[in-house]
């Protein structure tokens, strides 16, 4: 493989730029840029992959190409397919366009990939550059994609936990007021994640007490998440709002095998998916539930649960990525209860430590962000 140059490295950058564009509309493919450059330097092809079952990044740069792709460099974030799906293979497509050299910001750790592109492009005797996984470059085109990365080696959707809190870390008054504590812009914010995840998560506690839609209100929103309740023992009414809109927008709730038989038929025929999550505690079941939910395609989830269900979460080591918005605010009240509740540690040395974090303001609030887990 050749090595990556500091200019290589610029096409790379626009190459991840473009992906960002895919957001919230190619699932449950990854978001993949991809930029053409002539022998001479010219930029003559840029493509992204904008949605589901359309035509993948390179093959939307090389359409942008035409005929300058022959003898050209492909830059793309992430390693191109070598196998039939909605589309053909990315890797025949780079070779039937005559392109002399591919460099790789990414790898694919899906099974069907794996190296495999890299191998059939060597083959088709394409030169191949791909960055070393510790580049930041790299790192910052494996975030782009942690819920595909994750789903791919476990199957299990990835986790973000969306919460919000007062200066004093309270997420409610102790009379479980909550509205509302953060900045419209925040709010905001909170829709577009809804807008570009899979699904959006919380407990019956707060279903009951707000009877949500949970639905992403943006403008141009390409579709709605999947909204799932965890309800153990099937208490949520079928006239509520999220049963009353079950049939247009998918609806899931959870349930553990000690609800009555009578309350999970009443949803099911009302029009809600229902999961039985089996386990001997909260953890487990969250696990099981998260197994089986990744089994249907669902790879991310934002988690915005009470305290309670996002305690149960990070107990069973399923959060990956935290979002705390704080607002300019202070509570007080010994009953008022914080972001997370659940068993949680013993000591401080054994508590979850987040491998990097970054903060900016929201608003009149501020937004910390720590990731947890990096796949």
């Amino acid at each position: 493989m050749s090595t990556v140059s500091p200019t290589d490295r610029g096409h790379l950058a626009r190459a991840l730029e473009l992906a960002a564009r895919g957001r919230g509309a190619v699932h449950p493919n990854p978001m993949v840029g991809a930029v053409i450059v002539s022998p001479t330097g010219e930029i003559v092809g840029e493509g992204w992959h904008a949605r589901f079952g359309g035509p993948h990044a390179e093959v939307a740069a090389l359409a942008d190409a035409g005929d300058a792709a022959r003898g050209a460099t492909a830059y793309v974030s992430l390693e191109p397919c070598c196998h039939t799906g909605k589309t053909g293979p990315c890797t025949e497509a780079l070779a039937n366009a005559g392109v002399a050299r591919v460099v790789v910001a990414s790898d694919d750790p899906s099974e069907k990939a794996s190296g495999r592109g890299y191998g059939n492009l060597r083959d088709d005797g394409i030169e191949v550059a791909v960055l070393p996984s510790t580049d930041e470059l790299a790192r910052e085109a494996r975030l782009l994609n942690q819920p595909f990365r994750k789903q791919a080696r476990t199957g299990i959707p990835w986790i973000l936990h969306k919460a919000a809190s007062t200066l004093d870390g309270k997420v409610a008054s102790r009379t479980g007021d909550a509205k509302w504590i953060t900045s419209e812009e925040s709010r905001e914010r909170g829709h577009r994640w809804r807008a570009e995840l899979d699904a959006v998560v919380v407990g019956i506690g707060t279903a009951l007490a707000d009877d949500p839609q949970l639905t992403a209100r943006v403008p141009g929103v390409v579709r709605q998440p999947r909204r799932i309740v965890f309800d153990a023992e099937a208490r949520l009414s079928v006239g509520s709002r999220l049963m009353q809109e079950a049939p247009e927008i998918p609806l899931t709730v959870v349930v553990s095998r000690a609800a009555p038989r009578g309350a999970v038929a009443a949803l099911s025929t009302s029009g809600a998916e229902v999961i039985v999550a089996t386990g001997e505690h909260e953890q487990a079941r969250v696990r099981s539930a998260l197994e089986q939910l990744g089994e249907t395609g669902i790879a991310s989830i934002l988690l915005e649960g009470g305290p309670h269900l996002a305690g149960a979460f990070y107990d069973a080591g399923a959060v990956d990525e935290l979002r705390l918005f704080v607002a300019p605010k202070l509570i007080g009240g010994r009953g008022a209860r914080s972001i997370v509740e659940g068993v949680g540690i013993e000591k401080v040395d054994d508590a979850l430590e987040a491998i990097d974090w970054h903060w900016e303001a929201s608003g009149r609030d501020l937004l910390v962000t720590a990731r947890l887990r990096e796949w």
